[in-house]
């Protein structure tokens, strides 16, 4: 599993890809590209996509089975 800080920064620039491929769907509208826009949607879900499993998988705890010591004597 990557580190805790490789998977924020990863998920940093995913999130900014995700924001800037908002502006340029919101100038591609704008401006009629209606091809440019269908693409970018696509590529819009992919980083949707991307960021949710990220965040799925750093909510998840993984239990290692350690075991608890006894006070018996």
């Amino acid at each position: 599993m990557p580190a805790p800080l490789a998977v924020t920064e990863q998920r940093d620039r995913i999130a900014e890809i995700r924001d800037n491929l908002e502006a340029r769907i919101a100038e591609a509208e704008r401006e009629g590209w209606l091809g440019e826009v269908e693409g970018l949607k696509v590529s819009l879900a992919g980083a949707q996509d991307k960021l949710a499993q990220i965040d799925r998988r750093s909510g998840t705890t993984v239990n290692l089975g350690i075991p608890t010591l006894s006070t018996r004597r």
